[in-house]
């Protein structure tokens, strides 16, 4: 396994067809490290994070990208966040009890994906799509499909490794033909989990596209990273009805804020809670 995860975006130097190919491994073993979740879970969490980390690769710009599934079965919700430095973070919810092999629609149910963008200037994008095909990646290539008109496969791979995908797209400014595309999608499609999770992105490309002209750009560090702090915490707790807060101080004697990505807990006491508020209605008053 490589020493860190790494994202190689490359290109067909004879063919107008990017590519990306992610390792996420790392990154995976550090979202899962807190939580207990199910196998299946475990792997749907996988799917998303390959998926997140592939499709953040294709911002052009700072920002953020979202995929959140929703659904009425088991597994009431799933998110990965990630950015454009490839920071990303993940978290599960459920309401039921999800079985070993359980597929995609089994813990979801009727549900959805929903893609959210959100570039550092400019105006948020929201994109839904129904859950369905039996995959993750089968799900965002009919997002692709109808929000950039592109044609886009996306393969993932995962074993008790890691997990690793490659991200294959005719280029905007051309019309690849059918044939060019699949045929480069069939020898990707041949890449195996233990291949994408223990071999540098060179070998793999190597062992796909041999007999093709590729030029690979240099690697993106893959990490987890979560973005919760005291601060941003703090901002919540404005939100809260001031009654709410005070019922709980007398019950508790402190509020425990808990970050369902990494596990991290800030406490607020009655004295830390008054700053909060003081420092709001400065920042009100300011305003006028």
């Amino acid at each position: 396994m490589p020493v860190h995860d790494q994202l190689h975006r490359f290109i067909f130097n004879n063919a107008e067809v990017r590519g990306e190919l992610v390792n996420v491994s790392q990154t995976l073993q550090d979202i899962l490290r807190d939580h207990d979740y199910p196998q299946p879970v475990q792997a749907l969490l996988g799917e998303l994070l390959v998926a997140t980390s592939l499709m953040t690769a294709t911002l052009k710009f700072e920002g953020d990208i979202t995929v959140q599934l929703q659904g009425d079965g088991p597994l009431s919700m799933a998110v990965v966040n990630g950015n454009n430095h490839q920071q990303l973070r993940g978290v599960a919810r459920m309401r039921g009890d999800i079985t070993d092999g359980a597929t995609l629609k089994e813990m979801a149910g009727n549900g959805y994906l929903i893609i959210t963008i959100t570039p550092a200037k400019g105006e948020r994008y929201q994109g839904v799509v129904g859950l369905e095909g039996e995959t993750i990646a089968e799900c965002l290539e009919d997002y692709f499909a109808r929000s950039e008109q592109l044609p886009t496969r996306l393969i993932i791979r995962q074993d008790a490794q890691g997990a690793g995908g490659i991200l294959l797209q005719v280029l905007p400014s051309h019309g690849a033909g059918n044939e060019e595309f699949e045929h480069l999608v069939t020898l990707a499609d041949t890449i195996k989990a233990e291949e994408l999770t223990s071999l540098s992105a060179t070998d793999v490309l190597w062992r796909l596209y041999h007999q093709e002209e590729v030029s690979v750009f240099d690697p993106v560090t893959v990490e987890f990273k979560c973005t919760c702090s005291r601060e941003r915490c703090g901002d919540v707790l404005k939100t809260v009805a001031a009654n709410e807060i005070d019922e709980i101080l007398a019950e508790d004697g402190k509020i425990d804020m808990h970050c369902d990505y990494c596990g991290a807990h800030y406490i607020y006491d009655a004295v830390d809670v008054e700053n909060i508020r003081n420092n709001a209605l400065a920042g009100n008053n300011s305003v006028h």
